[in-house]
């Protein structure tokens, strides 16, 4: 069974310089799950970041579930990832010594069961590198 995108964060391949991608699975409620496979969540202006050896998922937006009783989840809570414990030590270490920052570009239903979270190491562009990466498009699609 393919894989289902539920949510895309477009605006993240703009501003950052993509390196490495991991996926990751993702820690939700039984209400935040339905609300996932529905399509109500949004990727803008979050990120993923350590606290207590533990990595997080903070700024995501899954709206209340429809059907959903007064046991409905929070909408902007932060999220816990799941990795192996190398992959962990391994994203610590990268993103400390070099600058870097963990940005999700999608979210996806895997084999119709789980919720993943494609994550992407990631350095921010300036506004220079963002004209720059225009002009290279808009010349790639004049030829």
């Amino acid at each position: 069974m393919p894989n289902k995108t539920v949510a895309q964060n477009r605006k993240a391949r703009h501003d950052y310089f993509i390196f490495d991608t991991y996926e990751c699975g993702i820690v939700l409620t039984g209400t935040e799950i339905k609300s996932v496979r529905a399509g109500n969540l949004n990727l803008k202006d979050s990120y993923a970041s350590f606290e207590k050896g533990e990595l997080w998922l903070t700024g995501v937006h899954i709206s209340p579930y429809d059907k959903g009783t007064y046991y409905n989840h929070e909408p902007e809570r932060d999220r816990k990832l799941l990795l192996h414990k190398r992959e962990l030590i391994k994203l610590k270490n990268k993103i400390r010594e070099k600058g870097l920052t963990l940005v999700p570009l999608a979210v996806y239903i895997k084999d119709g069961r789980r919720a993943k979270v494609e994550l992407a190491l990631a350095r921010g562009k300036t506004a220079h590198d963002k004209r720059d990466a225009i002009a290279d498009r808009d010349a790639k699609r004049d030829i």
